[in-house]
């Protein structure tokens, strides 16, 4: 088109009138190619949606993985606290039975000591009834010694009466190592009370010691 024109300087001046009215005829259904414009913009704004909608659906899947990590995260954590309290409970009622073996034991120890205790009594109250009869015994004794050393006396004021004094002295002596006897006798079932004393007073401790230590565990 621009060599036709180009190549006919011929033409009057006024004729441009003409052709404008051509192109102003050729321009009136040619308007609507400016639409096309719009084609790209829709094209940007479907990819700028899809990329929104690209974007959301990553962040869905994200937050979705990340709630069903807590999931699992809560799960292992419930598991793990169901396993720590079945331990617990486990530790709780051995404990009871310990506690309960413990306070048997304990009422055993108790009954014990209580029986070592009434021994120690009956052996304190048959120590005195020991000791009250060697006192007696010392009594006849000296009563005895008493008897001897008078007839010892009586024999030599009365030589004439040496054989009765030497026979009274006789039994007088077999009186006196009787009682002797006797009081040895006594003096060592002293000695053997007393050590029975000591014994259950020492049992009697080590029972008291146990029980202040149960009470104390």
């Amino acid at each position: 088109m621009p060599e036709s024109t180009s190549a006919d300087p011929a033409k009057p001046a006024a004729a441009p009138t003409k052709p404008a009215k051509a192109e102003a005829r050729d321009s009136s259904p040619a308007a609507p190619p400016p639409a096309p414009a719009g084609k790209p913009f829709l094209s940007i704004a479907l990819g700028a949606l899809s990329v929104v909608l690209l974007l959301i659906a990553v962040a869905l899947w994200i937050k979705l993985g990340v709630r069903d990590e807590a999931i699992v995260q809560n799960k292992n954590r419930s598991d793990q606290v169901q396993a720590d309290t079945d331990v617990l409970r486990a530790q709780l009622d051995e404990a009871k039975a310990g506690m309960t073996a413990l306070q048997k034991k304990m009422d055993e120890t108790k009954a014990a000591a209580d029986q070592n205790k009434a021994d120690l009594d009956k052996v304190v109250a048959s120590s005195a009834d020991v000791q009250a009869e060697l006192d007696k015994a010392r009594v006849i004794s000296t009563n005895f010694q008493s008897q001897m050393e008078d007839a010892k006396v009586a024999s030599i004021k009365h030589q004439g009466e040496v054989d009765i004094a030497q026979a009274q002295t006789a039994v007088a002596q077999e009186k006196s190592n009787k009682a002797v006897s006797d009081l040895a006798q006594l003096q060592t079932q002293l000695d053997a009370s007393k050590g029975q004393i000591a014994d259950l007073q020492a049992k009697l401790a080590d029972d008291e010691k146990a029980i202040a230590k149960m009470k104390k565990a």
